[in-house]
Parts: C-alpha cells; structure tokens; sequence
C-alpha cells in the first residue's frame, strides 16, 4: 500500500515538472525568478518526501529509487535555465 502511494506521488510530481524548450523571449529578470522558483521547490520535494518517507516507515533507499529521476530532471531544467540566464547576461 505505501509503496503504491510513493509511485503515484512520484509519478504525478515528475508529470508537473515543467519541460524548458522556448526561452526565446524570457528576460534574465524572469529566468532568475524561474530558477530560484524551481531551485526552492526542488529542495522542498526532496526534504518533504523524505520526511514523510521517514513517518511512513519507508525506507530511504526505496524513496530514492523512485525520488531520483525527479531530481534528476529537476536539475537538467535548472542546468538548461542557467545556461540560457549565463548567455543573456553576458551579452
């Protein structure tokens, strides 16, 4: 039952990740503001999740087999935001 929810949890948070394909028109004032955005909400998935893996008596190592590639796409999103904010500002 616990491990059912962590999929559905996982699987819904990982379908509201935002993909980052046309930033053709942003201003560096709105990708800082995305970036912090999305920095702030991933450190808050990864420290809510694991605190509620830990009242669910999940293991932390099961939480990370499912939490890991929510992450991962979170950190490629910011990567490829900071680049595009990195070009703009030296421009």
């Amino acid at each position: 039952m616990v491990y059912w929810f962590w999929d559905k949890l996982i699987t819904k948070t990982m379908l509201e990740i935002p993909e980052i394909n046309n930033l053709d028109n942003a201003t560096p004032e709105e990708l800082g503001e995305l970036i912090a955005e999305l920095t702030a909400y991933r450190n808050r998935l990864e420290a809510e999740t694991l605190a509620a893996a830990q009242k669910a008596k999940v293991s932390r190592q099961q939480v990370n087999a499912h939490l890991e590639p929510v992450l991962t796409k979170l950190d490629r999103t910011i990567a490829k935001l900071q680049d595009r904010y990195g070009a703009l500002t030296a421009q």
